[in-house]
């Protein structure tokens, strides 16, 4: 068992959250520590102008320098309030940002310096988790399914935990090792999108926009026509791949129940795809704080939805606790993703070690 430290920044752009867990990297799990630091505003923008991956070398380079600081200050708030020295941690899984993933061309780009971070905690650092699953012929996500697996050793399955971040994704968990995984479609990223366009909010806080508007249900039906809804998992996606156009001149309320609407229904379409029904689904995530998107999935799913903090989890550093686990599994040289899980023609070893030349 080591300690170890799982850094995430989403697809909601909404801040890092770092989580410090003791692990073996196998079923062995016990999270420590866990704070989440918001980007501002200004901040945040500037990840936004970097998505799809066109926006100049020295702009990306700018963005992922300060980036890097800021997870590094994540990292360090984190440890002081645990208590902790860096020299106990063994390693830092640090996901990144992503700001392109399209694996059916091999590419996936997650920002942030591996090195420069190391540099600045003096802790080894694995990052660029997705580039080998990629390379490999993998989707490069979602690749919590293995922590999922290892906190869910001791609950009734089939289970599926649900990760309702910017993009969602589930996990079906049949075994330890019996797992099927894939992105759902969107979660909160349309739907906050949305919002701070058309009502000046970072997100739908307790689903009140959602709550006071009206589905369009032709509008609703049209989005549900894309194309991944047909694929057969593993699969993934990247947060911009629907074009949410077709909702302007809708209201405010009215286009964030539609977009809630379309959440509940893109989780619906995976059912189909699933080797069984769960028996009930636990959800991750920021979206498990919106009553009216948890209402939606209950209707939609015909299942017990909950969120996973009446599994004794906490939803909010699910992510950042499975990328120390990775990181841990790095080290190890054990698999961090499965042919059910990302669709890698074999169990694929991933993720980019980064020694600091210097101590702290």
């Amino acid at each position: 068992m080591v300690l170890a430290v799982g850094l995430m920044s989403g697809t909601s752009l909404d801040g890092v959250d770092a989580a410090l867990v003791e692990t073996d990297g196998l079923a062995r799990v016990e999270p420590l520590a866990f704070e989440s630091t918001p980007y501002d505003a200004g901040f945040r923008e500037r990840l936004r102008s970097l998505l799809g991956g066109r926006a100049a070398a020295e702009r990306v380079a700018a963005v992922e320098r300060e980036l890097t600081d800021r997870h590094a200050e994540a990292v360090r708030s984190l440890l002081a309030a645990a208590g902790r020295a860096a020299a106990e941690v063994a390693v830092v899984g640090f996901h990144g940002q992503t700001i392109l993933h399209e694996p059916e061309r091999r590419r996936t780009w997650q920002i942030g310096d591996g090195q420069r971070l190391a540099e600045a905690l003096g802790i080894e650092v694995v990052a660029d988790f997705r580039s080998a699953d990629v390379a490999a012929g993998g989707e490069g996500a979602p690749l919590a399914p293995l922590y999922h697996a290892a906190r869910a050793a001791a609950l009734e399955t089939p289970l599926a935990v649900l990760n309702l971040g910017g993009v969602g994704n589930v996990t079906w968990i049949g075994g330890h090792e019996d797992l099927l995984a894939f992105d759902t479609g969107p979660a909160n990223a349309l739907l906050d999108d949305w919002v701070a366009r058309h009502a000046g909010l970072d997100c739908d806080l307790d689903g009140r926009l959602a709550f006071a508007g009206s589905v369009d249900e032709r509008r609703l039906a049209a989005l549900m026509e894309h194309p991944y809804f047909e694929r057969r998992p593993p699969k993934s996606l990247d947060r911009d791949a629907w074009d949410v156009s077709g909702l302007e001149g809708l209201s405010a309320a009215d286009g964030a129940a539609t977009l809630t609407a379309f959440t509940a229904a893109s989780v619906a379409a995976a059912l189909p795809l699933l080797p069984a029904a769960p028996r009930r689904w636990l959800a991750s995530g920021g979206g498990r704080r919106n009553p009216a998107l948890l209402q939606a999935l209950r209707a939609a799913l015909g299942a017990p939805v909950e969120p996973v903090e009446a599994a004794g989890w906490n939803g909010d550093a699910v992510e950042a606790e499975a990328f120390a686990y990775l990181a841990v599994r790095c080290l190890e040289g054990l698999p961090l993703s499965l042919p059910g899980t990302t669709g890698v023609p074999a169990p694929q070893t991933g993720g980019r070690r980064f020694r600091p030349r210097r101590a702290a």
